[in-house]
């Protein structure tokens, strides 16, 4: 058997070294799902009588190799996708190379993978997505037929690591699917049958690859009535997106991290590679694969869980670079911006509860693990204590009174994971609110500090600085009335207060070794205020 080839019914891959699957073992494993056949849209599967079992077909399957000979070389899947024989699937095999199977009547995806006794001889995939059966039919699966898969870097002598082809079919509003993942070259892929309905075939290939100057992940995506025969892309260095992605070692620490880049959309393997901190990696995308996704892994102290961050969704352009910075200061509270993100804090009759992450990086990447080492929030209504909880940084949840009040919620957390010193991070939030009949967001904003800063987490002693200042979350829709911004050189013994001019506060930068902590006062239209301060929010080189 040539194991350069996994059919899509073997979650398993035989990737290289780099090659990953997907961000997390839950993605891992909807994709494994995914791959060995789920049903998107069909219903649940009922009860049928005896009396009234469909009538059935027998299907003949002719599997013949390159030469044109018989083979008992093959991989071949029958799934259902509409009519009696909807939720039927087989993989039927003779040894002789021509296989017979009794099938209700419907619409069926066939595919089949014919490989030869040697490896480097390559893999054929055939695929036929309509298949009628409405009588006996015999189907001749024909490795003649396929043309090469043909697709490269623009950088000579680049290591192929992996690949997958995937085909979705949709009929009557089922969708079956069908793979093929791959270790080597020498993929040959042919469309067999009838063309379907117009725009209900859609593939894609991925490829990834490790070169000198940088790695590759090349995908493209076809919409047709057909499934492929033959692939060729060979872009040009100017046709490909560019990611830079930098991790940091922040406070000095180092150690190991790990990338990887994959495409947003769809079951894929993905391009994944390691980092001896502070590192940069570089990729080259096609932007025809749509949006991209990134995952960052820092290194895990002794006893706690890696520290991952994800970057999903990032628009990339032929000829243009992107940056994207992970697990770098200045940490602070940051809010998910998208529409239809979960509020940061909710108001639902006597509850009051806050999520918002209090320690995400520089570039408002938010952790999975993040380092700390104490976490407390707090509740006053009227100027009386509520409750304080301990345990995740910017997570609580509090019962309160129904009438209408002034409430004090205040966060921190102080960084640090035992192997590096950290600061500290408090939001403090000041709003009126009472019960309501249907759960309403607190008015919580925040601010976002993004200085340019070196993979340590520095910036040079006595230079001029411009921080870049944003607001987040309720002002942004309400308004700002005021916002002051002061830095400390101190540890926040004694305060500054900066010009911030065109979103931006500006000051020189204090002596080597010290560190500069930064704090923002903001009241926005409605009377909501905010006063978040992070001490040593990063250091002097």
């Amino acid at each position: 058997m040539n194991d350069s080839s996994t059919h899509g019914r073997t979650p398993g891959s035989t990737a290289g070294p780099r090659t990953a699957g997907r961000r997390t073992v839950l993605r891992t494993l909807a994709l494994a799902g995914v791959l060995a056949g789920t049903t998107f849209s069909a219903p649940p599967p009922t009860a049928v009588a005896a009396s009234e079992a469909p009538e059935t077909y027998t299907l003949t399957i002719r599997h013949l190799d390159r030469a044109g000979h018989a083979t008992g070389g093959y991989r071949t899947h029958v799934t259902g996708i509409s009519g009696p024989g909807a939720r039927e699937e087989a993989a039927p095999y003779d040894e002789s190379g021509t296989v017979t199977v009794r099938l209700p009547k419907g619409r069926y995806l066939l595919d089949s993978t014919l490989y030869g006794p040697d490896p480097a001889t390559g893999t054929d995939w055939v695929v036929q997505p309509r298949l009628d059966l409405n009588g006996d039919r015999t189907v001749t699966v024909d490795a003649r037929t396929t043309a090469p898969v043909d697709v490269r870097p623009p950088e000579s002598g680049a290591r192929r690591l992996n690949g997958i082809g995937f085909v979705e079919v949709t009929h009557e509003g089922t969708t079956r699917s069908a793979n093929i993942l791959t270790a080597r070259e020498g993929l040959r892929v042919a469309h067999l049958g009838p063309a379907s309905e117009p725009g209900s075939v859609k593939e894609w290939f991925d490829t990834y690859w490790s070169g000198a100057r940088a790695d590759y992940a090349l995908g493209y995506t076809f919409t047709s009535d057909r499934a492929l025969t033959g692939l060729v892309r060979h872009p040009a260095a100017d046709k490909l997106a560019t990611m830079r992605i930098r991790g940091a070692a922040p406070e000095g620490a180092g150690g190991t991290g790990s990338v990887s880049v994959q495409p947003g959309a769809g079951p894929t393997i993905g391009l994944a590679q390691s980092l001896r901190l502070p590192a940069t990696a570089t990729v080259l995308v096609t932007p025809e694969r749509g949006l991209w996704d990134v995952t960052f892994t820092g290194p895990a102290a002794p006893g706690t869980p890696p520290n991952r961050y994800e970057a999903n969704g990032i628009a990339v352009h032929a000829g243009a670079t992107t940056t994207h910075t992970f697990d770098n200061a200045v940490f602070g509270p940051a809010l998910d911006t998208r529409p239809g993100a979960r509020p940061a804090g909710v108001r639902d009759g006597d509850r009051i509860a806050l999520d918002i992450p209090l320690l995400a990086d520089g570039d408002g990447h938010v952790p999975s693990a993040p380092r700390f080492r104490t976490a407390t929030t707090t509740l006053h209504r009227d100027g009386v204590l509520i409750g304080t909880r301990r345990g995740e940084p910017g997570r609580a949840e509090f019962t309160t009174t129904p009438g209408a009040a002034s409430y004090r919620l205040t966060a921190s957390a102080t960084r640090g994971d035992g192997t590096a010193s950290g600061g500290r991070v408090t939001a403090s939030w000041t709003f009126t609110s009472a019960a309501a009949a249907r759960p309403a967001a607190l008015p919580l904003s925040t601010i976002r500090f993004a200085p340019d800063l070196a993979l340590d987490g520095t910036a040079p002693a006595g230079t001029p600085l411009r921080v870049p200042v944003t607001v987040q979350g309720a002002a942004t829709g309400t308004g700002v009335r005021s916002l002051t911004v002061s830095m400390s050189a101190d540890d926040g013994t004694t305060w500054t207060r900066v010009p911030v001019r065109d979103g931006r506060a500006e000051f020189r930068t204090p002596a080597s070794g010290r560190s500069v902590s930064l704090r923002a006062e903001l009241t926005d239209t409605r009377g909501n205020t905010l006063t978040q301060t992070q001490r040593n929010a990063f250091r002097i080189r």
